[in-house]
């Protein structure tokens, strides 16, 4: 449960830079990600580029605290162990999300082309 709090703490923290930096508008329709009026494939890219990256950046930021606690282990091979296993599932994580990435650049372009019949 207190890893699940960390966590929840940790996207609180790094969402608060966009909330401090809405701005309110008249006829706003909130966070378009860049959309705008693009067609479907980039929308589509535009959308699972954004979210990949933000994947990236939690994936990037468990093997800081990896790193961290394997730095401050102090010798304790528990502590090592533990360390380990945070790194290597963060840098597993980083592989599929690459690999996602990839298969939706593919998918997106094999159906570029495709009409509806």
């Amino acid at each position: 449960m207190k890893k699940i709090t960390t966590g929840l703490l940790a996207i609180g923290l790094l969402a608060l830079p966009m909330a401090a930096a809405a701005q309110v508008g008249t006829g706003d329709l909130g966070p378009t990600f860049g959309l705008g009026t693009a067609d479907l494939e980039a929308t589509v890219i535009n959308i699972v580029q954004w979210v990949l990256g933000f994947l990236g950046l939690v994936a990037v930021i468990m093997i800081l605290i990896g790193g961290f606690q394997w730095m401050t282990a102090g010798g304790n091979e528990e502590k090592v162990a533990s360390a380990k296993k945070i790194i290597s599932a963060a840098v597993i994580g980083l592989i599929v999300i690459l690999l996602a990435w990839a298969i939706v650049i593919f998918v997106v372009s094999q159906t570029k082309n495709v009409t509806g019949a």
